[in-house]
């Protein structure tokens, strides 16, 4: 399996539109993030996790041709509103692409982007999607895929475990349910948004408390703000934990 992390970034991205704080202002790339997102391949198949707003200048960065599918964590438009430039996929690959979210994110897609499912001579060149609504573990062709619910503040958001690795963003409580399934990894992904507490995200000491309970060989922290800098963050990471940057390439 390889992971590349497309973005590792908040919402707003790092640099933050007019900011001139130290993270901001670096000229260090490991301190620019877009939004966050990764690329799962694995068993011949490539998976988008999230279409972040930043889709096309990621795609371009990294040359990616082909997606095979796309598992959604929520709603949120960081996360989604690069849908897009899906239909770009579409056109190299001749074929439509399936995507996967709980039912609220599915029911969002189908509402907001109605242009993308519905039928109309005036519409222009748009993506074409099928939309399922995850129930329960499913496969990839040959990639296992279990869905596995967190908390992102007060909504019900998921994360995925496909094998020995486990992304999971945008969650500030993980049920206890959740972490049973989430033990045993070789890699964690994990939000981690800033020291100061969040009501919505995880900060470093929660992230922290969480690598302690499920003993991961690895972690990657990710969902980065600009109140995170990349080197004097990871100089005071316990050994096996460190920040995700865009571009960093994982292979287990």
């Amino acid at each position: 399996m390889k992971i590349l992390f497309l973005g590792c970034g908040t919402s707003t991205g790092v640099p933050v539109i007019g900011c001139r704080c130290q993270v901001c202002s670096s000229q260090d790339p490991k301190n620019w993030r877009l939004r966050a997102s990764i690329l799962v391949e694995h068993r011949g198949k490539k998976i988008l996790i999230d279409t972040s707003t930043d889709l096309r200048i990621q795609a371009l960065r990294h040359s990616l041709t082909r997606i095979d599918a796309v598992l959604y964590t929520h709603p949120h438009a960081d996360h989604l509103h690069g849908i897009d430039e899906l239909r770009v996929f579409n056109l190299i690959q001749k074929e439509s692409i399936p995507c996967y979210g709980n039912r609220e994110t599915i029911e969002r897609i189908r509402s907001m982007f109605r242009y993308i499912f519905e039928e109309h001579e005036e519409e222009g060149w748009k993506p074409n999607l099928e939309t399922f609504t995850i129930e329960g573990p499913f496969s990839i062709g040959d990639v296992p895929v279990e869905p596995i619910e967190v908390y992102h503040g007060s909504m019900k958001v998921l994360s995925f475990r496909i094998d020995g690795m486990a992304y999971v963003t945008d969650c500030n409580h993980i049920p206890e349910g959740s972490m049973e399934r989430l033990k045993g990894l070789d890699l964690l992904i994990l939000d981690a948004l800033r020291h100061k507490p969040h009501k919505t995200h995880f900060n470093i000491e929660g992230a922290l408390e969480i690598v302690k309970e499920l003993r991961p060989s690895r972690t990657i922290l990710t969902h980065l703000s600009h109140n995170l800098d990349y080197y004097a963050t990871n100089r005071s990471l316990p050994p096996g934990v460190e920040l995700a940057y865009d571009g960093m390439e994982i292979s287990l």
